[in-house]
């Protein structure tokens, strides 16, 4: 459900996040729709998302309520953990859709500065990626990964989500979204199973 909190709230509570994991020395990511925003992307009216390992998540978590104050919440899915900062949520997301985040998920971020601060963010390859396998049936919302798409379709390895997402049937039904809407190339022939 869309927020009516303006972004910088968002922004504060990112920086709060990214600044606790640093200095417990925990590696993360930034993900989500902040992490497509960071990029130039659309402005995002949900929740914060960092990405980390499946042994750090529950350390994450209680250095996020003993160093900063924020609120635990232990949800009923077993892919990820939840801390409030007021009424902006944060998802410590460590088990996405497609598997565990690794070392060489988070080898793959951009050291990027945002907003005076310079911190990890996730790939936008690993972004696209993560929110098309995370579609289901009881919620195949397009809208979020389409602006995504459209605001930065030419920073986006189209190939290499499409390959790791082929099994899905709601992220091939996106690809011919996009491509019908031109905003992806169709893709190219595979010649004994490679793009030549």
């Amino acid at each position: 459900m869309p927020s009516d909190r303006p972004m910088e709230s968002f922004v504060a509570t990112l920086k709060r996040v990214a600044a606790v994991l640093r200095d417990e020395g925990i590696p993360f990511a930034l993900g989500g729709g902040l992490a497509a925003w960071a990029r130039g992307g659309p402005e995002t009216d949900h929740d914060v998302d960092f990405f980390v390992k499946p042994e750090d998540a529950a350390r994450a978590q209680e250095a996020l309520v003993h160093h900063a104050g924020m609120r635990a919440d232990r949800p009923p899915e077993d892919w990820l953990l939840k801390v409030w900062d007021d009424d902006v949520l944060v998802d410590l997301v460590f088990c996405p859709s497609g598997g565990p985040v690794t070392d060489e998920w988070l080898a793959r971020a951009d050291e990027c500065e945002l907003m005076s601060m310079r911190l990890p963010i996730l790939s936008l390859e690993d972004v696209v990626t993560t929110k098309l396998l995370a579609m289901k049936e009881q919620e195949p919302d397009y809208g979020p990964v389409l602006k995504i798409a459209r605001t930065l379709r030419e920073q986006i390895p189209w190939e290499r989500v499409r390959d790791r997402t082929e099994e899905s049937p709601w992220a091939r039904a996106f690809f011919t979204l996009v491509e019908g809407l031109g905003i992806v190339e169709p893709a190219r022939e595979r010649v004994g199973g490679l793009v030549p």
